[in-house]
């Protein structure tokens, strides 16, 4: 335990910020079901459907994301009719309330396909979502970074063409107005040719894609359906479960960037000529002399080998070891440069 304490300067310490990203690439096949659809995990209650990549039994299985699909109470779509229609409400509510800002009153706000709300404009009412496992995200996704490319065409078992989904150019162009951070418009492109209207919303601190259902096209739009039947026809009158198997087995690829912000705390420790000279160590002394001098005018001297950073009552909060002892006397300083990342 140190007997002599040293107190920061203003200039002594700083605080840096350092974003690292990894690539996460997710294939098709993992996420069509890659082991005989042993990797995805369907629940009784219907809800939604998760995709591991491996046997979700497994204990070597890590979650990726969830699938799932909801419409709005407004949307054509719902009626008492259709497959599961309370359940789909329910969901397209639940992120709607998390993930749109509601209005003056409070009220949940239907998403809005280019994030401009107070402007109104077109809504996307019938959504697919796609919250993405912890696990990848990690503190964010990156922006700009997103890519999805789905099969369309009459069937996913014969796709007519990949379409290409991006947040492009949302590294400097994303929207702030949600209540759950910063998103990006996604935007398809064919033949390097971007959409001018947003096909869906990536909440990036989040972890949520939003695809509005129209990317398959209408119900008198056969190509663009989502498995045999028009994306009308599918929504209406399959279960959520067959609904997500119909968006799962059309995810040709899909690539995200993570990001983890690593704060550092970093703290110049300063030894002047004058200081730090002697050893706290029970055996630097013998007999009320110095071990280490031969004689009585040799200059004393001590060797570092550990900072301990105390609190302003002298609890020691944290300790950094040296590779190896630096050796400090009187014709010399030293500056020991400590950090703390968290």
């Amino acid at each position: 335990m140190a007997s002599t304490f040293k107190t920061f300067g203003s200039g002594d310490q700083t605080v840096t910020t350092t974003n690292l990203h990894e690539v996460i690439p997710i294939t098709g096949t993992i996420v069509s079901g890659t082991y005989s659809d042993l990797n995805i995990k369907n629940y009784s209650h219907g809800m939604f459907q998760s995709v591991y990549d491996y046997p979700y039994l497994s204990s070597s299985a890590n979650h990726i994301f969830d699938i799932t699909v909801g419409y709005s109470s407004n949307s054509s779509l719902s009626g008492a009719a259709s497959t599961q229609n309370a359940k789909k409400i329910n969901i397209y509510n639940q992120f709607a309330k998390v993930l749109v800002q509601p209005d003056i009153t409070g009220s949940i706000q239907e998403f809005d396909q280019d994030g401009d709300i107070s402007s109104g404009g077109t809504k996307m009412k019938e959504c697919f979502f796609l919250p993405f496992s912890r696990l990848l995200v990690k503190d964010e996704i990156k922006k700009g970074s997103t890519t999805f490319s789905i099969y369309t065409g009459s069937t996913y078992a014969t796709p007519y063409s990949a379409l290409t989904i991006s947040d492009y150019n949302a590294s400097t162009d994303y929207k702030v107005n949600s209540p759950a951070g910063e998103y990006g418009l996604l935007y398809t492109s064919s033949t390097g040719i971007i959409s001018t209207s947003a096909v869906g919303h990536i909440y990036y601190q989040a972890g949520i894609a939003v695809l509005t259902s129209s990317i398959f096209g209408t119900a008198a739009d056969s190509k663009f359906s989502i498995t045999n039947e028009s994306v009308a026809a599918v929504l209406t009158g399959s279960s959520i479960t067959g609904s997500t198997d119909g968006l799962r087995n059309r995810i040709n690829n899909l690539q995200l960037n993570n990001s983890t912000e690593l704060n550092s705390s970093i703290y110049f420790c300063r030894a002047a000529a004058t200081e730090f000279n002697y050893s706290s160590n029970s055996t630097y002394l013998s007999g009320s002399k110095i071990v280490m001098k031969n004689f009585r005018r040799d200059t004393p001297a001590s060797y570092v080998t550990s900072i301990g950073l105390y609190s302003s009552d002298n609890v020691l909060l944290a300790t950094a070891k040296l590779s190896e002892p630096l050796k400090k006397d009187p014709s010399n300083e030293l500056t020991l440069r400590v950090r703390l990342d968290y």
